[in-house]
């Protein structure tokens, strides 16, 4: 055979073995099934998928998380619990969290007809003290899942910074203003349970907690409605533990599926993770109860769609990276007496976050 043509039967047999070697690659990555945890987290090991996660510069997260007296964070990669520091199983107040855990369950009712974003306040027969205008009585389940309903009622459970901020009594139009408003969280929760027959927290352990095998959350035991003489809406609180939140960002990561089953459509999640309203300068943005990172997290590689944030005061955070598939939860245990307690700042956390993903694995 002349030296040609054994060159070009090389480079032949060359180009099928690549091809052959793709394909399988490829089915390889197509078929394998992502991981989820079952009772227990999935925790890599040495004889396992190598996570990629250096463990000296983890350690160096560990170091910063104590200097700001953290309680609690870990991080979740490919649905494998990687890291974690503190007590993860201690359930605790989540604070504003709760409002992105309700957007979840609005879209899995969304989802099924039952639930219309497109209804108004008046349609719906929602009130309070006092009664509201019919400027207000305009405003659409929407608006409210987006805090630009335009109803600057007094609500319960809301932070002493949001009662300075809120605007006058009809000084905005629904859908003109965003301000961070809990009379619109609040009354989701009443709308909510009008609609599907079932108050939040009922929902909760049977759309989310039951099928995600939550480990630590205990009904009725971790939840609590918070009413207050100045509305007729109660705030729903809830405990949950690190891990456990840690399972419901993992949900939203893979887009809204969990094993063999779809929870709520990625379709939901894209639209309520979209953002609606530039806040702080164009740091965030806000979803339908979801923070949006645009110019925060400048370290993290940003994406359309990418990066979905739920906040909680004094220090609750949960930061979602559906590209990546990394969740990293941190908790600040508010229940303790105020003389005890500690705050986590967003900066503070955007510290911890930064040296996460300076540990995680280069792609």
């Amino acid at each position: 055979m002349a030296i040609r043509e054994l060159v070009s039967l090389l480079k032949r047999c060359a180009r099928k073995a690549l091809l052959a070697a793709w394909i399988v690659g490829f089915a390889c990555v197509v078929h394998a099934d992502p991981v989820f945890p079952e009772a227990s987290w999935n925790t890599p090991t040495p004889t396992g998928q190598p996570s990629g996660w250096s463990q000296e510069k983890l350690k160096l997260a560990d170091e910063f998380a104590a200097s700001i007296r953290s309680d609690a964070y870990l991080v979740i990669h490919r649905g494998s619990l990687v890291h974690a520091y503190g007590d993860i199983s201690q359930p605790m107040n989540l604070a504003s969290v709760r409002k992105s855990v309700l957007s979840i369950l609005y879209g899995i009712y969304a989802d099924r007809g039952v639930i219309d974003l497109n209804q108004t306040l008046g349609e719906l027969g929602i009130t309070d003290k006092g009664g509201l205008s019919d400027l207000e009585r305009s405003a659409t389940v929407r608006q409210l899942l987006q805090s630009r309903s335009g109803v600057y009622h007094l609500a319960a459970y809301e932070t002493s910074e949001a009662k300075k901020d809120r605007p006058a009594r009809g000084s905005h139009a629904p859908g003109e203003f965003w301000y961070y408003n809990n009379w619109d969280f609040n009354a989701l929760g009443t709308i909510f349970q009008q609609k599907t027959g079932k108050n939040v927290f009922e929902a909760f352990k049977a759309e989310l907690a039951d099928p995600l095998q939550l480990e630590d959350f205990r009904y009725p035991e971790d939840t609590e409605f918070v009413r207050e003489k100045s509305s007729d809406h109660p705030a729903y609180v809830m405990n949950l533990s690190a891990r456990d939140l840690a399972r419901i960002g993992l949900l939203v990561s893979r887009h809204g599926q969990w094993k063999n089953r779809e929870i709520v459509t990625s379709k939901w999640l894209q639209e309520s993770t979209t953002s609606y309203s530039t806040v702080g300068q164009g740091w965030n943005g806000y979803g339908y109860m979801w923070w949006v990172p645009m110019k925060a997290f400048p370290f993290w590689r940003h994406s359309p769609n990418q990066l979905a944030f739920a906040v909680g005061v004094g220090g609750q955070f949960m930061l979602i990276d559906r590209v990546r598939d990394i969740v990293v939860v941190h908790r600040v245990n508010n229940s303790r007496l105020w003389f005890k307690r500690n705050e986590v700042s967003g900066e503070q956390f955007a510290g911890l976050a930064a040296r996460i993903i300076a540990a995680g694995p280069r792609e």
